[in-house]
């Protein structure tokens, strides 16, 4: 039986090492597990770059990983306390934009300025009790290669951005858009997809949406 596994059973034993990777009312990890701890656990590539402003609140109990050549601009925040956070390859994380995991970004995708993206909601079910008591209701999100996602907009947990989708500033997206697709809006909306056979975007409103 593993170290781990010995912490993990011991409900006593768990708390002391919680305790020392981050304190009890902040879910920060404390500055020896982000100096001499993460970097022994997380994977970050080749010519990546975090900008010093950031706020990269990751755990060693999670996978926070980079590829190569991706960027997390200035005053983002990154959490990975319950969920990994997998950033693939020339990714970019735009200005002030915050990542909670579970989420996947595939290579190429970026999210611009001050977009929210999580893969979890707080649970809120037994309406006698405080949501931050209870538990999370956790769904990865996933954003595919060469998605890009516009400024100020909100992806919520558990939906996929297909393939090379293009959403529109300030959308907010509460399912699942397919590759190849523009959406805008309150809730999100395709109003265009790729023809493949034609080559050209064009509007849903002149066909049915194509299946990629």
């Amino acid at each position: 039986m593993g170290i781990v596994h010995r912490i993990k059973s011991n409900a006593k034993t768990k708390q002391l090492a919680l305790r020392l990777i981050a304190p009890k009312r902040n879910p920060r990890p404390r500055l020896w597990v982000r100096w001499f701890l993460n970097p022994l656990k997380h994977k970050k590539g080749k010519g990546a770059t975090i900008r010093r402003n950031s706020r990269i609140d990751v755990f060693p109990w999670k996978r926070f990983e980079i590829g190569e050549l991706t960027t997390i601009e200035s005053f983002c925040t990154v959490n990975n306390g319950s969920g990994d956070v997998i950033l693939g390859d020339r990714v970019r994380v735009g200005i002030g934009s915050v990542v909670i995991g579970p989420v996947t970004m595939g290579n190429g995708s970026g999210l611009g300025q001050h977009v929210f993206v999580s893969g979890f909601n707080h649970g809120y079910a037994d309406g006698s009790k405080n949501s931050s008591d209870q538990a999370l209701d956790v769904r990865p999100t996933v954003i595919e290669d060469d998605a890009h996602i516009g400024a100020n907009s909100v992806v919520l947990a558990g939906v996929t951005i297909g393939k090379r989708c293009q959403i529109g500033a300030g959308s907010v997206v509460t399912k699942d858009i397919p590759p190849y697709s523009v959406a805008v809006g309150n809730p999100a909306r395709v109003i265009k997809q790729f023809n493949h056979h034609t080559g050209a975007w064009e509007s849903v409103k002149k066909k049915q949406a194509v299946t990629v």
